[in-house]
């Protein structure tokens, strides 16, 4: 058994945001109905063609899931849709703005005409207030955030390497089913909820925000550095490695020095005996430690943070998480299929005892649509005439 057999979810969905949320559930045994469009279907499919043929972003997200072309624009398919609604639990749609008013699929017909039905809305900034007929896309929310500000060098600001603000609202909509799921098991009655990219990605600026707030200016940007607590980021070694530091409590710091630096007396310096006056003289700080680890190789600095209790690591690459020793131990990796060929997905992070995580491949265009027709009673003949439409 996995934890959500039964449940069924229809996702009207694109790109990555709503995506991310449904992966999940079907890893945990829903059935996920992928609703996309007749012909070329999710265009995150066409973002590259690095895997096999096929997109990145889209082997990531869409492994599990059930692909239905169809074109939710034009009656037949509406009427279709619906069809698929009285059976399920749970509908998501990133739509565009206004595009689910326009089809009748926001939450109040839907949730009014399904009431046992958990409604989840993932927008760009809100679908009410003076931005809810903006497009958003991650760099966009990234920007407006004000996270691209914290990012990056003194000299030059950054974006996050990955597609932070659409992972951020695909969780809170992933966690969002699970909590309507769990209020309807309770009450027998559905929910309808919203989530942003933007309040989603602005919930994450949490601890910067009170900073700037009430600090009077916001963190400055520190690179590979934490912009507010020192040491803690990377150093290089005397053989061209990078071992990576967090110092977090002055215990931490006074051993640091007595075992790395050699020196127990710059821990009481007045420069450095607190963290921010670490913070405020971090240039006089990196000094002594980039002159240290100059003379280490990277083995004995990890050895040397071992034996402080300081927390380390190594500035690996993306080809080093792929051969990372703890994936491999812990049998992270697995084999999941897809229509260019058989691919390998890391298993979700949480996974529960005595529970199966349904890993399932990755659907091609449309692979489910016959299928899910004929399950609704339509015959071959009705099919046939849908795809003469361009309905599916």
């Amino acid at each position: 058994m996995s934890p959500l057999d039964g449940v069924t979810v229809v996702s009207l969905e694109q790109a990555v945001a709503a995506p991310y949320a449904t992966r999940q559930l079907a890893d945990l045994g829903a059935r996920v109905i992928k609703v996309e469009r007749p012909g070329g279907g999710d265009f995150a499919r066409h973002y590259d063609a690095s895997v096999l043929g096929q997109s990145s972003y889209f082997v990531w997200l869409n492994r599990a899931k059930e692909s239905l072309t169809l074109d939710v624009k034009k009656p037949a398919g509406r009427e279709i849709l619906h069809e698929l609604l009285v059976d399920a639990d749970v509908f998501v749609h990133n739509l565009g703005p206004g595009a689910a008013v326009r089809l009748g699929v926001d939450a109040g017909p839907l949730c009014e005409r399904y009431p046992r039905l958990v409604h989840c809305t993932v927008s760009g900034y809100g679908t009410t207030g003076p931005w809810a007929d903006r497009k958003a896309y991650d760099l966009l929310v990234q920007c407006e955030t004000g996270l691209v500000s914290l990012t990056g060098t003194p000299e030059t600001t950054a974006k996050v390497g990955i597609s932070v603000a659409d992972i951020a609202a695909g969780m809170y909509a992933y966690s969002g089913v699970l909590t309507g799921l769990l209020q309807r098991a309770n009450t027998g009655t559905g929910t309808a909820f919203e989530v942003s990219l933007f309040e989603a990605l602005a919930e994450w600026m949490g601890q910067p925000a009170y900073y700037t707030r009430y600090g009077g200016e916001q963190p400055a940007r520190a690179g590979a550095q934490h912009a507010t607590i020192a040491p803690y980021g990377p150093y290089t070694t005397g053989d061209a490695g990078t071992v990576v530091l967090a110092v977090q409590n002055q215990r931490e710091w006074v051993a640091m020095c007595r075992l790395v630096l050699g020196d127990e007396s710059v821990a009481a310096d007045s420069r450095f005996a607190t963290n921010p006056a670490r913070v405020a003289n971090r240039d006089e700080l990196n000094k002594l430690f980039a002159d240290r680890f100059a003379t280490l190789t990277t083995p004995e600095a990890l050895d040397l943070l071992r034996a402080a209790g300081v927390a380390n690591g190594r500035m690996n690459t993306v080809p080093d998480l792929l051969d990372h020793p703890v994936l491999a131990a812990r049998g992270r990796w697995v084999t999941v299929g897809s229509p260019g060929g058989d691919i390998q997905a890391l298993l979700p992070p949480a996974t529960f005892a005595g529970s199966e995580v349904r890993l399932g491949p990755v659907p091609a265009v449309g692979e489910h649509t016959d299928a899910i027709l004929r399950a609704l009673g339509r015959t071959d003949a009705d099919i046939t005439g849908l795809r003469a439409t361009h309905t599916v």
